[in-house]
Parts: C-alpha cells; structure tokens; sequence
C-alpha cells in the first residue's frame, strides 16, 4: 500500500486540525522516523511549482496549507466583499486577546473603550478564539483564548510569532508617603 497516499488522504480529511507526528504513527501504525521520512516525500512531492498547496506545520500540527507565492490570487478573492474578512475593530479585539489571554469580555471591553460582545461572538462563531475557561471575578465571567485556527489564519505556529510589543517606558514612581530612604535611628 502507498503510505505517502494515505498520509495525503488523512492531511485532507482532518482539514484545518492537522496531525501531529504521533497521530500519523498511530493512524499508519508506523514508527516515528517512518513517518518524518513519509512526511519528507510527500512535502518534496508538493514543491512542484504546478502544484498549488504544501505541507506545514502550523500550531502542533502537520497541515495541508496553500502557498504562499500565490498570495496576491488568495487577496483577490478574499477582497471581494461576498468573503468573510476581519474588520479592523475585529483584528483589534483578536490582537488584544492573542496578547492577554486568558482574558475577559469586560477587560477587553476596558482596554478597547467601547464595547465588544458582537465582536466576541463573531471570533468565536470563526473559531479564531474560544471559551477557555471562568473567571474568578463576581458573576465568573467567561475567559477568552486563540485557538489552533487562530494560528492557522495568521500563519503562526505558536504564539510565541507573534510580534513583540514595544516596551513600555518604565515611569519612575515617586516615593510612597509611608516609606522613606532615610532610616530613623532607634535610641536604646
């Protein structure tokens, strides 16, 4: 049997999931280098410029992906207002969420200013982010997170890409009334 063909059906039928290296070997009962080695040929396999995806690991997972010298055609398509994109508040609330998780709707809504339940719901109905657990806060509000297509959609493949904020400038603090550099002498 042709495992690099089975390994290419099973990347299709996970989709967006992926599989990780021991996941292949369990589902090809292989061992790991057997399958590095199959993932390999059927990556080469795909450099072929008439050949329009790739394999990528992406998140935790080896995935069926588009390439990305046809990007400007992926743009094309995208741009067509009929297509669902981010809106830049959208782009803001995910960014702001990447950055602080595990966040709640109320603390995105204070560093935003305004709002974002109807946005909240929009990222969670693209699965970009989810649920990931209560808080401890009164009324244990949800608590937000990225998921696996959150990497997905902006090509990372861990949190770890994304890029570094600027530091903020450290401010000097002035003395706290009740403490002082001067130490008062005990008398004995």
């Amino acid at each position: 049997m042709n495992l690099q063909g089975v390994l290419e059906g099973l990347l299709f039928v996970v989709g967006d999931e992926g599989l990780t290296i021991n996941q292949i070997c369990d589902s090809l009962d292989i061992k790991e280098e057997e399958a590095k080695e199959l993932l390999l040929k059927l990556k080469q396999s795909y450099e072929d410029e008439n050949r329009g995806i790739r394999v990528s690991f992406l998140g935790d997972a080896f995935k069926l992906t588009t390439k990305p010298e046809h990007k400007s055609f992926y743009q094309k398509l995208l741009l067509n207002e009929e297509t669902n994109t981010l809106s830049d508040s959208a782009l803001e609330t995910v960014a702001l969420i990447a950055y602080h998780q595990p966040i709640t709707r109320i603390e995105v809504d204070n560093l935003r200013g305004v709002s974002t339940a109807h946005i909240i719901r929009k990222l969670v109905a693209k699965g970009l982010i989810k649920e990931v657990g209560k808080s401890t806060m009164p009324g244990r509000p949800n608590l937000y997170g990225t998921t696996k297509e959150f990497l997905d959609y902006f090509g990372m493949s861990s949190l770890n890409d994304l890029p570094k904020l600027p530091e903020e400038e450290e401010q000097k603090e002035e003395g706290d009334l009740f403490t002082s550099i001067y130490k008062e002498e005990v008398e004995n």
